[in-house]
């Protein structure tokens, strides 16, 4: 017995001390609909995942309850890395990628139904604790910036070109440290591990919603010019009649009541009809950042 035992509580060690290896993210409030066809909506990380699920959930329900022939599953990823990695491999069935993202998509065989949010709030914003006396972007020759990652657009491509324009060599003046959300780099800016950080106007809202009295510590400091907000993009093995029934439900949202609570939710104002083409101007912003500032592309893989 006692032999026994002991061999059973080697076992359970043994079992515990596995690395643990990184999985697909999927939640889901309520049991699947075993009959339906089920699909896979991968969002880029824009938050953790319990604050992706939070904020996204909300959506895949109401989707699943107005087209019940389907079932869709909400999907995080870790960092962008990964979320990039499901990209090339075409793994998920719908992407809610960044515009930098989309193009990486395109190449990989999908499409672009709709625009979230408004093209306006597509822009970077730095933040600094409001006791920091930094006042020019030439001021932060140096110092420590923060970034969620290399590829994230708002958040880090244009507020690098920004910086720029503006007189720094991002490659010779600045301590770059890119740490993996856009919280993070919120948080080391509250921490006063940064001078800066670099962030959107998205996940600064909820900051300010889920942190108030860290918020109001920070201000934000300097922003880019717009560009184009993040699309929602189906494979294009994806059944047509049932992406075109999603892409009307999502520009339809703020007709009713509770797709307006949906989208208060996501922190997203609207969904708006666009196509694959309307992102080409992301290719030109995205060239002209490489002749200037720094590759892109090698970046993805870093």
């Amino acid at each position: 017995m006692k032999k026994y035992l002991f061999t059973l509580i080697i076992i359970l060690l043994f079992a515990c001390e596995q690395p643990a290896t990184e999985k697909a993210l999927q939640y889901s409030r309520s049991p699947s609909n075993h009959t339906a066809l089920t699909y896979r909506f991968a969002i880029h990380p824009l938050h953790n995942p319990q604050k992706l699920f939070e904020a996204y959930q909300p959506l895949i329900d109401y989707i699943n309850l107005k087209i019940p022939e389907i079932d869709i599953e909400l999907e995080a990823s870790i960092d962008y890395a990964s979320y990039e990695q499901k990209i090339r491999d075409r793994k998920p069935d719908l992407l809610l990628p960044n515009p930098w993202q989309t193009l990486q998509a395109r190449d990989n065989g999908y499409r672009v139904i709709a625009m979230a949010g408004d093209a306006d709030d597509f822009k970077g914003i730095f933040i600094v604790r409001k006791d920091n006396n930094i006042q020019k972007p030439i001021e932060l020759k140096g110092k420590r910036v923060s970034y969620p990652a290399q590829t994230a657009l708002a958040a880090t491509i244009m507020p690098q070109y920004f910086l720029y324009t503006n007189g720094i060599d991002i490659n010779q003046d600045l301590d770059n440290i890119y740490v993996g959300s856009q919280e993070s780099s919120i948080m080391n800016a509250y921490l006063g591990k940064v001078a800066a950080a670099a962030t959107w106007p998205l996940p600064w809202r909820l900051f300010q919603k889920d942190h108030p009295e860290k918020a109001n510590q920070l201000k934000v400091i300097w922003q880019t010019p717009s560009l184009i907000n993040n699309s929602v993009m189906v494979r294009d093995d994806f059944p047509k009649e049932i992406s075109q029934k999603i892409q009307h439900l999502l520009i339809t949202l703020a007709d009713s009541p509770e797709g307006k609570a949906i989208m208060l939710g996501m922190e997203t104002a609207r969904f708006t009809q666009a196509e694959d083409a309307d992102y080409d101007v992301v290719r030109s912003y995205i060239n002209n950042f490489e002749s200037k500032v720094r590759p892109v592309e090698s970046s993805i893989n870093d």
